[in-house]
């Protein structure tokens, strides 16, 4: 759908010069001389390329909408993750480079978002947080204040990740997925 570029906002995607962009940052501009403008931060929705761009305030830029299914993740084949969709029944093979990194934090039965364009999968998020178990946790070392000192642990998935001193191995923790930190110690 063609919509005018000073309709953009944060969070659009954009179909540009031939691949979909997610819109990361926009500001718009009137120079004294010239035409308004609006010059947007993009970044490349199935790879890490970003992009700053210009777009005249006159300017008809192609928005795209995508469908959005909650899917239950069944399993992993090599690079490849497996999903039943909850409607339909109808699983779906999801190569794992739109998983990201945060695929390391699948659990079986987790509920997935997955994004299609044009009845392909594009994109798939995780919830915002996890809860995981601690494995192996480093001893803390004393003198260490509470307040800014972290130690290194592992969680059952394998990643390492920075604890607070109190928490010990088999302690259940919250973990953000989008960037495998540590949020807090997970209520019982």
């Amino acid at each position: 759908m063609k919509v005018n570029a000073n309709t953009l906002r944060v969070g659009n995607i954009i179909d540009h010069k031939g691949r979909l962009w997610v819109i990361v940052k926009t500001q718009h501009t009137q120079p004294g001389k010239g035409g308004a403008f609006l010059q947007v931060e993009l970044k490349e929705l199935q790879g890490e390329t970003k992009t700053n761009d210009r777009f005249r305030s006159t300017e008809d830029v192609e928005r795209v909408y995508l469908e959005e299914h909650a899917q239950q993740f069944l399993f992993q084949e090599g690079d490849d993750y497996t999903f039943m969709d909850q409607e339909t029944y109808e699983q779906v093979t999801i190569p794992g480079k739109l998983m990201g990194e945060s695929a390391q934090f699948l659990q079986d039965g987790m509920m997935v978002s997955v994004c299609y364009h044009e009845g392909k999968p594009i994109t798939a998020s995780l919830p915002e947080t996890v809860v995981m178990t601690i494995v192996e946790a480093d001893a803390v070392i004393k003198g260490q204040t509470a307040s800014s000192s972290y130690k290194p642990a592992m969680l059952e998935n394998g990643c390492r990740v920075l604890v607070p001193p109190h928490i010990e191995s088999g302690t259940r923790v919250v973990i953000n997925t989008a960037d495998g930190s540590y949020v807090e110690k997970a209520k019982d």
